[in-house]
């Protein structure tokens, strides 16, 4: 942990690495969340209406559920350099379009397709595994995740700026499309200055592509417990929608959804069993087994911590513009303050994670959590301004902190599914979003908050079952040998 302290500022090895990766994961956010901070300006142009404008931040987060999955096996098969390339090259395509489109129904289908982007965080997990230790991890994945995760705050400190320097009714266009620019121009960076292992490492890839592997019976069952809320949250997308939302489509056409994700659940969990029946025939090698038990405990955290954040990240400008009646430049600003704390929250709930231990780092920033979103339910008008804003980030500090404490244990369970999994943990902090974001549409500000804290409580619940990673955990090299890699 030192020596990533002082080395912090180094360009050199692993810290370019780490440097190169908070980069595109910072980019990844700026396009994600670029629509955020201007909602007021896109509002006046196409003249959206309140239930419109609630739709477009349910789409932007729902494609990354599925897209979190896909990304973290594409990742564990064919490497961090690849994926994380393809994805910084691709994005500008649905970006350029949500920056032109005149209608809402354009801007709502490239909203869909920029939640791709934001399966880019999967990436960076399994590449900073690679290159740091277990005891620098937690840190160097806070780094990682803090200072990405500022993306969202970067774009709503700067966006608006440059939309009125601009000028016009186009400005918020251009603003736009220039994040989708430089992602274009970092992939080239990125895929000429990193390697997905230092020289001499082995990179060792998941077995299969069709499903995340298990070790017993208890734990396949458990997987498809799991797997439900993905489902449930595309078909609340479907139904957000469908005519008892915004009708962008049709009744039949909602229908048709739901169906089709009813088959492809059916056909996940065939490809599930068809990757783990070896779970069923009593032939999982002992050096093979861990508990997936440790994998659902930490997507119910993070359905609570980054869900709430992507959520509030969302909402933010337009409940301060609302409720203390400002103007959206400033509510913009103020705003964020809150994803502003990832510089330094989520990197220290990494650092706290590898000074205190996990487990009772976990228990800590949750009950916070709890606490913080609580306070924020309690925010009015007759509040002054400032204190609304400093309660916005105590409580995100906790919130930050957590994700980083979730994901200094997301890559000591089982290397080689390193990716598979921060996919699966990454999904359910979009599973949080698309349920917060529903529930913001039926809810006042002050019900919003206060349900994020109870779900909090519910994540101190589920603590108990976490148990803090220790010891040495094994992988097969590719020439058949097994290799011990410590996580303790």
């Amino acid at each position: 942990m030192t020596d990533t302290r002082l080395k912090l500022f180094s360009f050199h090895g692993k810290m370019k690495i780490l440097h190169l990766s908070w980069m595109a994961f910072f980019l990844t956010f700026v396009v994600w969340f670029n629509h955020a901070p201007l909602l007021g300006m896109i509002s006046t142009t196409l003249g959206l209406t309140k239930a419109q404008v609630s739709t477009l931040l349910v789409l932007n987060v729902a494609l990354a559920i599925p897209a979190r999955i896909v990304v973290g096996m594409l990742t564990d098969r064919y490497g961090p350099r690849v994926t994380y390339s393809v994805i910084l090259a691709l994005v500008c395509v649905p970006c350029w379009i949500f920056a032109f489109a005149d209608n809402f129904t354009t801007m709502a289908w490239a909203r869909l397709a920029l939640g791709f982007v934001g399966a880019g965080f999967v990436v960076g997990i399994r590449m900073v595994s690679e290159w740091f230790p277990s005891h620098e991890l937690g840190t160097a994945e806070g780094i990682y995740g803090g200072w990405g995760n500022f993306g969202s705050a970067a774009a709503a400190m700067s966006l608006p700026v440059l939309a009125l320097w601009i000028g016009g009714d186009d400005g918020w266009r251009w603003a736009v499309a220039l994040t989708g620019l430089i992602s274009l121009i970092f992939a080239v960076i990125w895929w000429f200055n990193v390697t997905d292992t230092p020289q001499g490492s082995t990179y060792f890839k998941a077995r299969h592509m069709g499903g995340l592997e298990v070790t017993s019976r208890g734990d396949f069952w458990l997987l498809v417990v799991m797997k439900l809320p993905l489902y449930a949250a595309l078909a609340a997308l479907a139904w957000k929608l469908s005519p008892e939302g915004v009708q962008l489509i049709g009744m039949a056409t909602c229908v048709a959804i739901y169906g089709v994700l009813l088959c492809v659940l059916v056909y996940d969990i065939w490809g599930s069993y068809r990757v783990n029946k070896n779970v069923f025939q009593g032939t999982v090698a002992a050096h093979d087994h861990y508990d997936f038990k440790q994998v659902a405990v930490l997507n119910i955290l993070y359905f609570a911590t980054f869900g709430s954040e992507l959520a509030v990240v969302s909402m933010l400008p337009l409940f301060f513009a609302e409720v203390f009646q400002l103007d959206m430049v400033l509510a913009g600003l103020l705003a964020s303050a809150y994803a502003f704390m990832n510089l330094v929250s989520r990197p220290g709930g990494g650092w706290l994670s590898d000074r205190f231990g996990r487990k009772q780092t976990l228990l800590i920033l949750t009950a916070g959590l709890a606490l913080g979103y609580a306070a924020m339910g309690m925010i009015n008008a007759q509040w002054p301004l400032y204190l609304a804003v400093v309660t916005a980030m105590v409580c995100s500090f906790f919130v930050q902190a957590g994700e980083g404490a979730v994901f200094s244990v997301v890559p000591l369970i089982k290397r080689r599914l390193t990716g598979q999994i921060a996919g699966m943990t990454g999904a359910y902090g979009n599973v949080g979003a698309v349920f917060y974001l529903t529930m913001l549409a039926t809810l006042d500000y002050a019900q919003f908050f206060y349900l994020m804290s109870c779900t909090a409580v519910l994540g101190l619940v589920v603590l108990s079952l976490l148990r803090e990673p220790k010891g040495h955990v094994a992988e097969v090299a590719p020439d058949g040998s097994v290799v011990m890699i410590k996580v303790g």
